[in-house]
């Protein structure tokens, strides 16, 4: 069981551990919430005797716990010296959506007793400024659904078990909402001319027939999809030379409702018979 990487989930509270560590048990991992940092080796040590060949493991730590924060570092540390491997993914959101979130729920935020919910989000960002460091990746959630987040720590964690060939992603959004922290290769359509100043368009969204042969229309459409595309044609199977098992590729505009959507899609359209696997998600359609 040393052997095997353990996923470790952590970060900021409302930020969304809950869904990832469900995500993770969709796949068929052992999952454990909550666990108390200090109990971690006994833990590890009692599952490795138990099930030897445990190759599915991810457990949920935070702040929840009062030890956790000036004990994570070294237990972990510790236990990479007996040959434990961790990947550990710390999942953060902006104030305003933590705030949202809170104000959706009866939760009480886990630093909020004794002073205001922004106070305890802000003072649980600076105290876990630290573990933040030591994580092996960020995941900004956002701009996410509970669907969406399942999606992208799944894929995250699976993809070191994808061979043979390239996973894509095509996905569109809006650079007022942020560039997706997932993102491999991104594009700016901003270029092109914007469907919300045209007043029938204004109010449909990219998925439209008429969006899409708005967009479509423009000589610098055609040109900027048929070198676009050929570009992609040409990465690809380098990047699955590479090694590369999970590409995603962000498609960007304004408000991620027209113009990155319409793109997004000739670019799914394109690909999806000639590679073994495509996905499309138009992340920011419904947003405003």
């Amino acid at each position: 069981m040393k052997q095997k990487k353990i996923i470790i989930i952590t970060g900021l509270s409302g930020s969304g551990k809950s869904t990832a560590i469900k995500a993770l048990e969709d796949v068929g991992f052992f999952c454990v919430d909550n666990l108390p940092v200090g109990l971690l080796p006994s833990f590890l040590k009692i599952r490795s005797e138990q099930s030897p060949d445990l190759s599915k493991l991810a457990l949920v730590m935070d702040i929840r716990e009062k030890g956790f924060v000036s004990a994570f570092a070294s237990v972990l540390d510790d236990l990479r010296k007996e040959g434990y491997r961790f990947e550990i993914l710390f999942l953060e959101a902006s104030e305003d959506k933590l705030l949202m979130r809170y104000s959706q729920t009866r939760r009480q935020h886990p630093l909020a007793p004794g002073r205001t919910l922004l106070e305890g989000i802000r003072g649980e960002r600076e105290q876990l400024k630290g573990v933040r460091q030591y994580a092996d990746k960020i995941i900004d959630t956002s701009h996410y659904n509970v669907h969406e987040l399942k999606a992208v720590v799944s894929r995250h964690v699976l993809k070191e078990t994808h061979t043979g060939h390239l996973e894509i992603h095509v996905l569109s959004f809006g650079f007022k909402y942020g560039i997706p922290s997932e993102a491999d290769v991104v594009v700016d359509v901003r270029f092109l001319p914007n469907p919300h100043f045209v007043e029938h368009l204004r109010d449909l969204d990219g998925m439209s027939p008429a969006v899409e042969e708005y967009v479509k229309q423009w000589d610098d459409t055609r040109i900027f999809l048929d070198q676009y595309l050929g570009l992609l044609e040409f990465l690809l199977p380098r990047y699955q030379k590479e090694g590369k098992s999970y590409l995603t590729i962000a498609v960007g505009c304004t408000g991620g409702r027209h113009r990155s959507v319409v793109i997004a899609s000739e670019i799914f359209r394109h690909f999806k018979d000639k590679v073994d696997g495509i996905d499309l998600t138009h992340r920011d359609i419904a947003l405003t």
